[in-house]
């Protein structure tokens, strides 16, 4: 039932519209609007931006506090106390794992991490050079019809088996996108490493020597997975709510999220932040100020990427996580003489102790730190995203199995129609 209520008035109705005021656990009241299609209006909204499209009781956030929430917990407790696959339980299910569950879950990802062998045939058809995001859209949907043996989303037991296998496989998928890019042979998943170690064992390891993955790094890689994990009903999550609600098979829909997060608007943030460090290219002191101080000018286009973020107006909750674990990695290699990694460092001090950034809240947020980590782990940059990915499939597939759940109508959204009224079609002489 209702909490509260609105009424709209509306200049030529004779009575007002009540509308419907729901509260949540936390957060604004919202207000439902789906009364006005009876009196002949909708809302309009782009982007919306200020609709709630649905119920959810996975993530919240407050970008004016700089809160993120999964199931009620603060992620720098979950990433601090728990790890990637933990985490993806909880997304899943709603609880934390007790040890028998998580022992459970953790052999069940861990045993449905090979794929299957004709899916190697099927990188054949990409171009080598291919974009690693073009050939994992393609990939990611191709699942289905490999593992179209549990496929009825109106049981439960399906839908946990497809969930299983996409977190258990996206890693493997990663990893041979990177691979089939740089023309080394694939590498099979080994049971005996943790999620992480796994996938840096996929991504560095060859059959001519042993590979051993660094534990700082797959402690850092376990965090960028739990940090980009889910956060709310961002552009891709809402395109595989859209996609699911039509009752496509979560293969599908998971390949529409990986399309949406591929936008350079979404997920290409950390791959962004390279690219600003390349531009300014030169590590002097001089030069370093030189694009700081263009930064600083509204007249010149110029913008430092990878501070501030368009949902947290204070800071980003995940930001403090992740500087600590760049402090980490880079503390293991020793900063060395890569000129772009003292570029990036000299920026996050002068963000940190510079007013300009400070009354602004322009803080280095978690995309300045991933592309620092990546790129100092030997990571390409045409992978970023791709592991974005990886990491996101599980709050991607969490938001499909709620929808499914709860119960699911089409999305169809509508539209503010600005083009010719009805006209005759001219007759012809």
């Amino acid at each position: 039932m209702a909490d509260k209520k609105a009424q709209l008035t509306i200049e030529g109705l004779d009575e007002a519209i009540d509308l419907p005021i729901y509260s949540g656990t936390t957060g604004p009241d919202v207000i439902d609007v789906r009364g006005l299609i009876n009196a002949g209006y909708f809302t309009y909204d782009p982007g919306f931006v200020s609709t709630a499209s649905c119920e959810s009781g996975i993530t919240y956030i407050d970008g004016a506090n700089g809160i993120l929430l999964h199931r009620g917990y603060p992620i720098d407790q979950l990433a601090k106390n728990s790890n990637h696959i933990e985490l993806c339980y909880l997304l899943l299910n709603g609880e934390l794992p007790t040890a028998e569950q998580y022992a459970d879950f953790e052999s069940r990802i861990r045993n449905h991490t090979m794929v299957h062998e004709q899916i190697a045939n099927f990188f054949k058809g990409f171009r080598r050079d291919a974009h690693p995001m073009a050939v994992m859209c393609g990939v990611a949907g191709a699942l289905s019809a490999f593992y179209h043996d549990n496929l009825d989303i109106t049981q439960e037991y399906d839908r946990q088996v497809s969930a299983i296998r996409l977190v258990a496989k996206m890693p493997t998928l990663a990893a041979m996108c990177y691979k089939y890019n740089i023309g080394q042979p694939f590498m099979y998943p080994r049971n005996d490493l943790s999620y992480a170690e796994n996938f840096l064992y996929m991504m560095f390891g060859t059959p001519c020597e042993e590979y051993v993955p660094n534990p700082v790094f797959a402690k850092a890689m376990d965090r960028i997975f739990m940090l980009h994990a889910d956060h709310e009903q961002n552009a891709s999550t809402s395109t595989v709510r859209l996609a699911g609600s039509t009752g496509a098979n979560p293969f599908a829909c998971i390949s529409a999220g990986i399309a949406a997060l591929w936008g350079p608007a979404h997920g290409g943030a950390n791959e962004a932040v390279l690219a600003m460090l390349s531009e300014i290219g030169d590590d002097s002191e001089e030069n370093i100020q030189r694009f700081v101080d263009r930064a600083k000018d509204r007249e010149d286009p110029f913008r430092l990427m990878g501070f501030g973020h368009r949902v947290y107006r204070n800071f980003d909750p995940r930001a403090k996580v992740m500087k600590e674990t760049c402090d980490e990695v880079l503390g293991e290699l020793g900063l060395g003489d890569d000129p772009q990694l003292k570029i990036a460092k000299r920026l996050e001090q002068i963000a940190l102790e510079d007013d300009f950034f400070i009354e602004r809240k322009l803080y280095p947020n978690v995309d300045f730190y991933s592309g620092i980590i990546l790129k100092a782990m030997g990571v390409p940059t045409n992978m970023f995203t791709v592991i974005f990915a990886m990491a996101r499939t599980i709050g991607w597939v969490s938001h499909w199995n709620e929808m499914i759940t709860n119960g699911v109508r089409i999305g169809r959204p509508r539209q503010l129609y600005t083009g010719q009224p009805q006209r005759d079609y001219p007759e012809k002489k």
